[in-house]
């Protein structure tokens, strides 16, 4: 039999955040391969340590003793982005996310506690160089600059459960949250004085003494030195499977109940509450700006009237300012119309709105001599995000179809929380339609397997820059679970 001590050290390989691929906004549809089988209904049923990121108290639901989760998932994104008037399209390189996951739970009596490793949820895409995407506002491949986006969060989860009654059960997690950010972003010149500039603005703001600083040499500013932007390229990407670039560590915490009517029928209710993360911040952060500049300035000497191209490349640190996952509200109900059939049925409501309402982000200039006199400038930019709530509607159905043997399906439909006018081609978490299978099977009394397939049905989005963003995407979870 293994021991605690054991057991938190293999759910400690497991704490590592891996970036991956969302599926409601930059939620999963479904945590663990039961409830992603079932529509990701979890609110009123028994669906394993997974229950720790939905409806906690349902952890209650599972027999007395000790249960160990071993899970593995695979996120499959296919992604493109296109200029539909030019004929160009490119694809998301960032097509295969895999993902550990790993929960234990004790049930002695009225109580139970537990420890639990998963990941949240996140987005990313990576556009190559040579790609359109690589020369914003240009439309022609550029050789130099990968596009790309990655977004990771997980949690590692503290669960307590308590019977108040045989058919009342409550239950709560304590949980540790961390994200972190890779960025590699090319911003056009009409972009940029878009952000710059008082009178436009409308994707988003720029200020900060390196706005200023620039805006001194940059002429459609009433500059003299800088006669153009190519381009902006913020860069803090680390490449890791395991952290980004820019990290935060916080907190979070969900509460949830469960009610069993009747032995065949079971309400629930769970609200996960928005997290304290602290800002993700990096020292390794890189901001070069592509122009083109009078010979005379860019030597730091007086004007020469003869203007070449050169990059100014910045180095610095990079700090994402009041990052939060958010809020949800989540409802359900579970039915056992007889003893071989489990139909369930869930409402979730997630607070995008009051968390990703703009992309913020400070770049501040070291003193290194490279960064000339641009040394110790910051850079404080906001990009419009403005996402809206997010209604989900789950709905999953379990089959008996012998003692071993559980099929499992269902569907998932939501809105889409992104708006067109804001959609950012390196974030398109807007799929809405989703359907899913899966089994269980009993390889002994104390030991089973679980799979889950899920499919998001492919979804077109025309942003208001012309740029349309295509996503689908295919996943696969597989659960080994033991109890003793």
């Amino acid at each position: 039999m293994p021991s605690l001590r054991n057991i938190i050290l293999t759910l400690g390989l497991a704490v590592l955040p891996y970036s991956l691929w969302a599926t409601n906004g930059m939620n999963l549809e479904g945590y663990g391969p039961v409830s992603s089988a079932m529509g990701g209904t979890a609110m009123a049923y028994d669906n394993g340590t997974a229950a720790m990121m939905g409806n906690p108290a349902t952890l209650a639901l599972g027999s007395a003793g000790h249960r160990l989760d071993l899970a593995l998932g695979h996120l499959g994104p296919n992604v493109s982005a296109s200029f539909p008037t030019a004929g160009l399209t490119a694809n998301s390189q960032a097509d295969s996310f895999y993902m550990p996951a790993a929960g234990w739970m004790h049930q002695r009596g009225k109580h139970g506690y537990g420890l639990g490793v998963f990941a949240q949820g996140g987005m990313g895409t990576e556009y190559a160089s040579g790609s359109f995407m690589s020369n914003p506002g240009q439309l022609t491949p550029s050789p130099a600059l990968v596009n790309r986006s990655e977004v990771s969060v997980g949690r590692a989860m503290l669960p307590l459960t308590y019977d108040v009654s045989s058919q009342l059960h409550i239950g709560g997690t304590l949980d540790f949250v961390w994200a972190g950010i890779d960025l590699k972003m090319a911003m056009s010149e009409s972009q940029f004085q878009d952000l710059a500039n008082p009178m436009s603005q409308q994707q988003g703001t720029a200020s900060g003494s390196l706005v200023t600083a620039f805006g001194g040499l940059y002429q459609p500013f009433g500059g003299s030195g800088i006669s153009q932007l190519h381009h902006a390229y913020f860069d803090f990407s680390n490449y890791s499977d395991y952290t980004g670039e820019a990290q935060g560590f916080g907190w979070g915490a969900k509460l949830g109940l469960v009610y069993e009517v009747s032995p065949n029928f079971s309400i629930g209710a769970s609200y996960h509450a928005k997290t304290r993360l602290a800002d993700l911040e990096s020292d390794n952060a890189q901001l070069s700006m592509s122009v083109n500049i009078d010979s005379g300035i860019a030597a730091g000497g007086a004007p020469s009237n003869n203007y070449v191209d050169a990059t100014l490349p910045l180095n610095g640190t990079i700090k994402i300012n009041n990052f939060q996952w958010p809020a949800l509200f989540g409802v359900g109900a579970a039915l056992r119309p007889n003893s071989r059939w489990l139909v369930t049925a869930d409402i979730k409501r997630i607070q995008w709105s009051d968390v990703m309402q703009r992309f913020d982000m400070e770049f501040t200039s070291s003193d290194s001599p490279q960064n000339g006199g641009f040394a110790n400038t910051r850079l404080e930019a906001s990009l419009f995000q403005k996402w809206r709530d997010q209604t989900v509607y789950a709905l999953g159905g379990a089959y008996q179809a012998s003692a071993a043997l559980t099929l499992r399906a269902g569907v998932n439909i939501a809105n889409n929380p992104v708006p067109d006018t804001y959609l950012n081609a390196l974030f398109p978490a807007i799929t809405k339609e989703h359907v899913s299978a899966g089994f269980g099977y009993a390889l002994n009394q104390v030991s089973n397997i679980d799979l889950s397939i899920s499919h998001a049905l492919p979804v077109k989005v025309d942003a208001s820059g012309g740029i349309r963003s295509e996503h689908a995407q295919t996943n696969w979870q597989l659960m080994y679970v033991h109890r003793w």
